[in-house]
């Protein structure tokens, strides 16, 4: 029996490699795979400082090209800003902060909007498009913040969040903000989606789907917006109800720049979650 394992054990071992393999009589393959020396500069600690440095240059230098031109960034130029490698050993989660030219946009139930309609909101002067966010239809324009959290919403917090837990906090971020930051009194939820002042003027819409654990879409609250957008449609599909904005409820001007630092501030705190920006 040794004569034929170490015969057949010649067929497979190579002069040029020190492994060797053998097929037994009774089938087992054995393999042998001595150990190789690993280069000393592999063993040395890697400087994740630089890294980080290196990664948030690259990424703030496509960011930068994106905002440079002013229009919308195209799919190259966000892929930059969001690349993340599948080897990456840590979830990166990001929030987009900005403002939209006059659209409408409706969520999946979006069946009660014919073409017809699509086309008088069209000729208002707007864009119209159909979604795979939650909710009926909603305007986004000028004077209105939109922030869109993507975010693995197992990972984003201290703790690990739910769906429902997720939504509650980008809710509550916008209580904060509007309460604390702003001095508005009366702001909360209601039965319906949104966030409301005394429960009848809608501040904020709230928008969100998750896949893969990722979140997509995300909130809006408005500062300045032009509010005669909204009497064009009924907004998320209720009746009877009216919308607001920061500067209406304090009688003075809000930009969404000055609003943008309020929410990102009450987004960390309400996440419990370090944001760079």
């Amino acid at each position: 029996m040794l004569r034929n394992l170490f015969s057949i054990s010649r067929r497979f071992a190579s002069s040029e490699s020190p492994r060797k393999v053998v097929v037994c009589a009774n089938g087992t393959i054995a393999a042998w795979h001595p150990p190789q020396e690993f280069p000393f500069e592999h063993t040395r600690p890697i400087d994740l400082s630089s890294l980080k440095k290196k990664d948030q240059s690259s990424r703030l230098s496509a960011a930068a090209r994106a905002s440079a031109v002013p229009r919308e960034p195209i799919n190259v130029e966000l892929k930059e800003i969001f690349y993340t490698s599948k080897h990456e050993w840590y979830s990166r989660n990001f929030i987009l902060a900005l403002e939209h030219k006059p659209v409408y946009t409706v969520g999946i139930r979006s069946k009660g909007y014919t073409k017809e309609e699509e086309e008088r909101l069209r000729g208002l002067g707007a864009e119209f498009h159909r979604t795979s966010r939650g909710g009926l239809i909603t305007f986004h324009g000028p004077g209105q913040l939109v922030l869109y959290p993507i975010c693995d919403v197992r990972r984003v917090s201290t703790r690990q969040l739910g769906v429902r837990n997720f939504v509650d906090k980008l809710e509550q971020t916008i209580i904060d903000s509007a309460t604390d930051g702003f001095g508005i009194q009366n702001v909360g939820r209601t039965e319906n989606t949104g966030v409301w002042v005394s429960g009848e003027r809608k501040l904020a819409a709230i928008g969100i789907a998750v896949s893969g654990g990722v979140s997509y879409h995300g909130i809006a609250i408005n500062c300045n917006t032009d509010l005669t957008w909204f009497d064009n449609i009924v907004g998320c599909g209720i009746e009877g109800v009216s919308t607001t904005s920061l500067s209406r409820e304090i009688n003075r001007d809000v930009s969404v720049s000055e609003a943008r630092s309020i929410l990102l501030n009450s987004f960390s705190k309400n996440f419990e979650c370090l944001l760079d920006f």
